[in-house]
């Protein structure tokens, strides 16, 4: 494969290296700033740090949930099917903030005393249910939108039904949802802001403390709004070219 700026690949590697890049380097400029930015330059590279592992660990797991749950609501047997559509209503029928606090206040009841998590986990888990939801959704709508005939012919020729899902139906309907789940990703990054309610040490929170301690919300909040705005283009930047690699292949298998 070759490097070139055309190619998808060369833009996923580039904004990779650029996003490690700015959340290890961005304290260097933010503290050439004055007052209060620039005193608290780390603190806020290491919100933004959070604020991405916040983002990543929910949203793989929010993946992985909606291709669960996406496959019980189209499954065969009622009680999965009803158990998803269960789990996909209560979590897009009620806000984001209110799970994270359900989930914070209900994990220490539930588990025992050894067991307990902390409030970035606590964070995680409320943030990948809710996430996992919409995921189904688009994931729902990935696979009813891979043709029939597709599978009956694998069927056909011997594959079984896990066979025929991992190799036919699976690559061509996360083709079809990766735009809805990229879409998913980029309102995670912002969502996550709302996790400063559990006291976790996020972007936000982050800027919360320094407004407070230095009474200059203005150039504290946008600062926040721009590292943001950085962190949100990077990750629209990386599904994008995800997807326009896979159209290419689409495309040369197509012509092939």
């Amino acid at each position: 494969m070759k490097w070139t700026r055309k190619n998808p690949g060369w833009v996923m590697f580039a904004a990779m290296i650029g996003l490690l890049l700015f959340l290890w380097g961005m304290a260097i400029p933010l503290a050439a700033a004055p007052d209060p930015i620039g005193p608290a330059a780390k603190q806020f590279a290491e919100g933004a740090r959070v604020t991405v592992w916040l983002t990543l660990i929910s949203g793989s797991v929010g993946v992985v949930l909606g291709v669960i749950a996406g496959l019980g609501k189209l499954s065969a047997f009622a009680p999965l099917r009803w158990l998803c559509n269960f789990y996909v209503w209560l979590i897009r029928g009620t806000p984001l903030l209110l799970q994270i606090l359900f989930v914070w206040l209900a994990v220490p009841q539930i588990l025992p005393d050894s067991l307990q998590i902390s409030d970035f986990a606590c964070a995680a888990i409320a943030l990948a249910l809710n996430i996992g939801a919409y995921n189904t959704e688009c994931v729902r709508a990935g696979i009813l939108a891979v043709p029939q005939g597709q599978v009956e012919a694998a069927r056909a020729l011997g594959l079984s039904p896990f066979q025929t899902f991992m190799d036919i139906v699976l690559p061509q309907s996360m083709r079809v949802a990766l735009p809805a789940l990229a879409n998913n990703l980029a309102s995670l990054v912002k969502d996550s802001s709302l996790a400063y309610a559990i006291s976790v040490v996020e972007l936000t929170m982050v800027g919360y403390r320094i407004q407070a301690e230095s009474y200059q919300p203005i150039p504290v909040f946008l600062t926040i709004a721009m590292i943001y705005l950085i962190l949100t283009t990077a990750f629209t930047t990386l599904t994008a070219a995800l997807e326009n690699q896979l159209d290419v292949g689409r495309k040369r298998q197509e012509n092939s």
